[in-house]
């Protein structure tokens, strides 16, 4: 366990490796759905991209739960097609929307449009059946302390990292992406009945070392507006 302070309510879960904190990040996300499940008529999962969460997504997708009543989204997408190597919309259903999880019910942020701002009333529109407060959100941080596509140089994100905003998503263009970006926004995110923030390498330890440090200065590290009590940081080496 790495020895480091942790804001008050914040827990930290770690392991030999990057499986063994899978595996234990999926049984708890599945006991919470099961329990969620028990008490109202649908469940939300969010999700993020990239590689950390492959053996997250596989280990949970072999979960016994009544998946047809999950509805499963990212809580941010590359504008890229379906089939793009930077898709993440691709990621989830290759590694998470498989075996017993198949029959989730899958909310794409990926829509029709040439850009993420043409798309966005269509990815409203796929999202109007979404039920809120959020149930599972897991999230993952770059080394610039951004998570979802909240951006640091993102010029939209005193937009969407403002605690009173309405929108759900926004488009989101952070000159320094390869790609335009869609994110569902900070106060639909930090609404979660669960969060986790799940990590991996000793970098990633440093950035949210640095993180904690100035919690109030979320716009330079926006992550750091998701490190509250209640949060749980799943970490490997």
């Amino acid at each position: 366990m790495p020895d480091m302070p942790l804001p008050d309510g914040v827990t930290l879960e770690s392991g030999e490796g990057p499986q063994e904190v899978a595996e234990a990040l999926a049984a708890d996300v599945a006991r919470f759905l099961v329990q969620r499940l028990e008490r109202a008529d649908r469940a939300s999962l969010v999700v993020s991209g990239g590689s950390t969460p492959l053996p997250f997504f596989r280990a949970l997708s072999q979960v016994d739960l009544d998946w047809s009543r999950v509805d499963v989204l990212l809580a941010d997408e590359r504008w890229v097609p379906e089939g793009d190597p930077a898709s993440n919309t691709t990621l989830v259903r290759e590694n998470l929307l498989q075996n017993k999880a198949a029959d989730a019910n899958f909310l794409s942020l990926k829509q029709v449009g040439a850009t993420p701002e043409e798309g966005l009333p269509r990815v409203r529109s796929a999202l109007a059946g979404l039920k809120l407060p959020l149930d599972v959100l897991i999230l993952g941080m770059g080394n610039d302390g951004h998570t979802a596509s909240l951006f640091p140089d993102a010029p939209e994100l005193p937009e969407a990292m403002d605690p009173e905003s309405r929108d759900l998503v926004l488009a989101m263009n952070p000159p320094s992406q390869a790609q335009q970006r869609i994110t569902l926004t900070r106060p639909v995110l930090a609404g979660a009945r669960y969060t986790a923030l799940h990590l991996k390498g000793d970098d990633k330890l440093d950035t949210l070392t640095a993180a904690m440090a100035r919690p109030e200065a979320v716009m330079a590290m926006p992550v750091r507006a998701f490190l509250k009590p209640g949060l749980k940081v799943f970490w490997s080496p």
